[in-house]
């Protein structure tokens, strides 16, 4: 019997990753819902080869122009747009696991949707336990559901706990490439241009959580999806620079023992494991690891003066309340206006500081109280930010 499954995001690098995941196991799956944002040509390429019942798009336009693009091909395929077209997605009835995928806030209501609806869900958006992740936990418990995380460091954690007491668990180690700038003089970080911010070093993933990668706000927002995860405190949460890439994560147990996993740098292997939870697929088309051609491992701390956005995302998640929203919801803009040429790579993590700074933090009662924060600190970046013109670069 199949897995029937619904993706926010399937145009995106992870949903692009998870679709080859189920294509090799067809007698395993079957994707009934997706919904992606603007890349029509690559969906419609995705619901000829998978046969959906229903899609979304981000607009009322792109749904007419896909549904001329797909002509013949759209029978028995419902396409909608929009908020409410990706919530009719991650609530597709006879789905039981969504894989949450789509990039920054846009996951929210849909992934909550979903879990309030009583689907397993496959977490790849990090933003959403990092806005909401008191929320989603709450509706979690509420609803009886799984939360799976396909983070490559999140997921490797959960695989490190599995079967364990979680009494015995003394603190999580989150690992990062340390990025494209990692021995780079700060001096030089005025400098920085678009083109050397996308090369990260290990991984092939999408704009937005490369740069992420590049400034350590990726690290940042993992450290806040952890929290909520793993139900662990700040303090309970390390960060270590391990260019490599071949460790994941670790944890460290309360005997001294440290647990770590350990595998290629490919997002087929946490994906696979989130779909078929609790069980193992055989990768065969990846290549195996070699310790052999490793060679030597390394570590080395996070310098959080060179790149303070992994400061900021530990002082968001000590504050509380609705910060790690605005902290996301800041970064979110920083980054596209860093690869709009509208700001400088230094500007990212200075600004989201600044609109932190300005933020009259408090509790969280409902979603909405996000929301409004999100939507605040949005207009806060963007004002920082201005009308300036586009920043030449080489």
């Amino acid at each position: 019997m199949t897995k029937p499954i619904a993706l926010l995001g399937s145009t995106g690098s992870v949903g692009v990753t998870t679709l080859d995941v189920v294509s090799r196991f067809t007698d395993r799956f079957e994707v009934l819902a997706m919904a992606a944002g603007r890349n029509i040509t690559m969906l419609a390429d995705q619901i000829r080869r998978f046969r959906p019942r229903l899609v979304s798009v981000a607009t009322a336009e792109l749904a007419d122009d896909l549904a001329a693009l797909l002509g013949k091909d759209r029978d028995g395929v419902t396409i909608l747009h929009g908020s409410e077209g990706a919530i009719a997605v991650a609530t597709c009835p006879d789905v039981s696991l969504v894989v949450s995928a789509l990039v920054g806030a846009l996951g929210l209501s849909p992934t909550l949707a979903a879990i309030r609806a009583g689907k397993d869900i496959a977490f790849a958006n990090k933003e959403v336990l990092v806005i909401a992740g008191e929320l989603m936990i709450r509706a979690a418990r509420e609803s009886g559901v799984r939360l799976l995380p396909v983070d490559s460091e999140h997921n490797a954690v959960f695989q490190c706990l599995e079967g364990r007491d979680r009494a015995t668990l003394k603190r999580i180690i989150l690992t990062a490439s340390g990025g494209p700038f990692r021995s780079l003089d700060a001096a030089r970080f005025d400098t920085i241009t678009v083109a050397q911010a996308l090369r990260h070093p290990t991984w092939n993933m999408g704009n937005k959580i490369t740069i992420d990668s590049a400034t350590l706000m990726n690290k940042g927002l993992e450290v806040i999806e952890a929290r909520w995860l793993f139900d662990v405190t700040p303090d309970q949460i390390d960060v270590v620079i391990h260019p490599q890439s071949v460790i994941h994560s670790m944890v460290e147990l309360v005997d001294g023992s440290i647990i770590a996993e350990l595998a290629v740098p490919d997002m087929a292997i946490p994906i696979a494991y989130a779909l078929a939870f609790p069980d193992r697929l055989p990768l065969d088309h990846l290549k195996p690891l070699s310790l052999i051609e490793c060679g030597g491992l390394t570590f080395e701390p996070p310098d959080l003066d060179r790149f303070p956005c992994l400061r900021l995302a530990y002082g968001a998640l000590r504050e509380g309340g609705t910060m790690a929203a605005v902290l996301n919801a800041a970064n979110e803009e920083m980054v596209a206006a860093f690869l709009d040429r509208r700001a400088e790579f230094v500007d990212i993590a200075r600004n989201v500081e600044a609109v932190m700074n300005r933020h009259d933090n408090g509790p969280v009662g409902n979603l909405e109280d996000l929301l409004t924060a999100d939507e605040w600190a949005r207009a806060a970046a963007r004002e920082l930010v201005g009308s300036a013109p586009a920043i030449a670069q080489t």
